[in-house]
Order: structure tokens, then C-alpha cells, then sequence
């Protein structure tokens, strides 16, 4: 296998260079766990760039300018994706091909389409990320960019949360964007999330005299009951209006065919609104004193939703609230808004904005192509969205 390189021809047009620049990161394999490859692509590419000063920790990259600017602007990207669904290798669509989505047509009828994984979550931003750190060299503000890994799993591995905790230094800023798919609108804010197994305990006994135990299985039925109950709920937090979610997401029990189980866990994941802290959201599921936290194993919810039944927690995040009263925030809605007509929306999903919440930084969701398109099998971004990402951002900082 041939090494990644990655660059550009200056004398090409500036949609040239941001395609040459999709097209070899797109080709590179980066779900988490593999990120190495590219970071070290992507290492390469920036110390070409004599403006940028480049530090490396595991697989997160931290370039920075020292330009004797006043405020400094954090543009951040992770490199992993989502596990492949026989959508790599990438490939260029042209206009009128049959994998090109209807709705990605309808606005982009006679322009190619990249496809492949990763190609809105979120190389589509990383590609423009790389060309801005590359060509803007006359900034008003100092910049810093940030190219990590393993965002797409458990927080624990998140490379950006070890960059903050090792290297403080490094992640200073008055502001910051997240590269995270929007349509090149602005998301603000984003909702929690945290994941859970919610645990029913039997006996185990032969199935032919199942009288002689206790099934498990049976008795997570009141679990699914109690989730189908629930009401998720459209909450406003400072004018944007965010839906929480409470799923079941995984379901195991059992140690054989014919064996009644001793033990069911229902993995159940809760997206919750910026309304809330992370303890409050934690109360209504479990209730406020029931002692469960990453790593301590199993203990019985004490209220919440799933009162009476084993907990053990698995993952959690905060949530972030939209952070657009900043007069940095509010220049970039302005613009965005003059270019594109789009008013902020809130960020659904969890994104790092809640990282540099809880450092004090505001900060938005921006990036290249849709978030309803982010980890589909058929995942793909019409190549003007680089276009228009990297002008939004080239003249915002400018």
C-alpha cells in the first residue's frame, strides 16, 4: 500500500484543490482505531506550512498560528469515521448517476457528488480545514486547528478530551468551530448524551422444567414498557429548540437454547437537552442518589425512569448550550445568515462544542454537508459544499 500524501496544486482553482485534497483523505481508511495513517498524512502536510506551529499527541494534531493577533479562533475536525457498510473505497459521482441521492440532486443537479464513508461525518470539513490551514496566512485573528481522533466512540477515547487534559496550553481560544455536518449553516449548542444497561436478574434452570427458575428475559418486558412510555419532549433553550431521545439500542440475554437466562441487559441510550446538567438528566433516568458512575459496576436505580432495576453506566457526555451570545458568535451568524438565508438551528446530536463549553470557549457547529446523511451506508456531499464552506470561513476570518 502506497504512503498518503496530501497537498494540492497552487495553480489550481480553489474548487480543484479542495476536491484533490477530499479525494485523498476520502481514500484514506480511518475508522477509530485506525486513525494513525492519516494523522500521519495529515502531519506531514501541515509542517510543509512555515506560519503553522505543529504538535502531535497520540493521534490528535494541534497546528497554530502566531500572527500577534488580539483573539484567537479554534477550527477543529476529527479524522475517525464510523465502522464501513460497503462504502469504501470513495468514489466520485458524476451528475446523473443513480447512486447520487434524490434529495442531494434536487439542489445540486449538475455538479459531482463524493460518496463514500466519512464523506459528511466529517472529511467534507476536515478537506476545508486543511485548505484554510494551508492558504490563510493573512488572518485577523491567530488560529488554531485541531485534527483529532476517536470521536465516534466512548468519550474516554476521545483524542481532543486528552489533549485538553495533558496539554491545556495547547487548546486556548476565544472561540471555536466544529466541523460537524450542518449544511454550512451554524448548530448551536448540542444535546447530552449518556448510555446505560439496564440489568434484570433471574435464575437459571433447564427450559424443559423452567418452573424451577426465573427468566430474566421475560422480566426486561417491563423495561420496553417503560421505554414506550416515555415521552420524548421538544424543549427551547435560548431560541433554539433541541428533541431528546431515549432508545433502547442494544439487547442480550441468555446462555443457551435451552437454558432459561439468568440475566438480560438492555443498552439504552438518552439524548437529552442543554436545559439540564449532566446529574439532572442522570436523576431522571436513575434518580439522584442511586451511585452509579463509569467503572463502578451495577447498583439499583433509586428513581428515575427506571426505578427498582440494575444500572451500570457506560458513557456519558454534557450538554452545551447554543453559545451564539458572543460577539464572535454573532459576526459569524451574520454572515452566514447574509450568504446563505439560514438562521441557527440546534445541534441534535453530541458534539465536542460541549468540550469547549465546559472550557469557558464558545463555540458552534459548521461544516460541509448534511447531518441527516452522517453514518448512512449511502453517505455522500456534492463538492460545492467545500466551495461554499471554504468561502464562509475564508472571508469570516479574513
Amino acid at each position: 500500500m502506497n504512503e498518503l500524501t496530501i497537498g494540492f496544486s497552487a495553480s489550481a482553482s480553489k474548487q480543484e484543490q479542495l476536491d484533490e485534497l477530499m479525494r485523498q483523505i476520502m481514500g484514506c481508511y480511518s475508522v477509530s482505531d485506525d486513525e494513525g495513517p492519516l494523522t500521519d498524512a495529515v502531519e506531514v502536510f501541515l509542517k510543509k506550512q512555515p506560519h503553522l506551529t505543529v504538535r502531535r499527541h497520540d493521534d490528535t494534531l494541534v497546528a497554530s498560528t502566531d500572527f500577534g493577533r488580539e483573539r484567537r479562533v479554534i477550527l477543529a475536525g476529527h479524522l475517525d469515521t464510523v465502522p464501513v457498510i460497503d462504502n469504501f473505497p470513495p468514489k466520485w459521482l458524476q451528475p446523473g448517476d443513480p447512486l447520487i441521492r434524490e434529495d442531494v440532486a434536487a439542489g445540486h443537479e449538475h455538479e459531482r457528488v463524493i460518496w463514500g464513508r466519512g464523506a459528511t461525518d466529517m472529511k467534507g470539513s476536515d478537506a476545508v480545514m486543511l485548505y484554510l490551514a494551508a492558504t490563510l496566512t493573512d488572518a485577523k485573528y491567530d488560529l488554531t486547528y485541531v485534527f483529532y481522533d476517536h470521536e465516534e466512540v466512548a468519550a474516554e477515547k476521545n483524542g481532543l478530551r486528552k489533549v485538553v487534559e495533558s496539554h491545556p496550553d495547547w487548546i486556548t481560544g476565544d472561540f471555536a468551530i466544529i466541523g460537524e455536518p450542518t449544511d454550512c449553516g451554524i448548530e448551536g449548542g448540542c444535546n447530552g448524551t449518556m448510555r446505560f444497561d439496564v440489568i434484570t436478574h433471574g435464575v437459571a434452570a433447564h427450559s424443559a422444567r423452567a418452573w424451577m427458575g426465573k427468566n430474566a428475559i421475560h422480566a426486561a418486558a417491563e423495561i420496553l414498557n417503560r421505554l414506550n412510555a416515555h415521552e420524548n419532549r421538544a424543549i427551547e433553550v435560548d431560541g433554539l429548540t433541541y428533541q431528546e431521545g431515549l432508545n433502547a439500542t442494544l439487547i442480550s440475554g441468555g446462555k443457551g437454547t435451552n437454558v432459561i437466562p439468568d440475566e438480560c441487559r438492555v443498552h439504552v441510550n438518552y439524548r437529552f437537552a442543554p436545559d439540564k446538567s449532566l446529574a439532572e438528566a442522570k436523576a431522571l433516568m436513575i434518580g439522584a442518589d442511586a451511585g452509579a458512575k463509569l467503572g463502578n459496576g451495577e447498583h439499583q436505580a433509586t428513581g428515575g425512569v427506571f426505578e427498582g432495576f440494575g444500572i451500570e453506566m457506560k458513557d456519558e457526555s454534557p450538554s452545551a448550550r447554543p453559545g451564539l451570545n458572543s460577539p464572535l458568535a454573532q459576526s459569524l451568524v451574520s454572515l452566514v445568515k447574509e450568504r446563505t438565508g439560514r438562521d441557527p438551528l440546534a445541534k441534535l446530536g453530541w458534539t465536542d462544542v460541549a468540550r469547549f463549553a465546559i472550557l469557558g470557549i464558545p463555540a458552534v457547529n459548521l461544516g460541509a454537508g448534511s447531518p441527516l446523511l452522517a453514518h448512512k451506508q449511502d453517505e455522500q456531499l456534492p463538492e460545492t459544499d467545500l466551495l461554499l464552506m471554504a468561502d464562509l470561513l475564508e472571508d469570516w476570518l479574513r
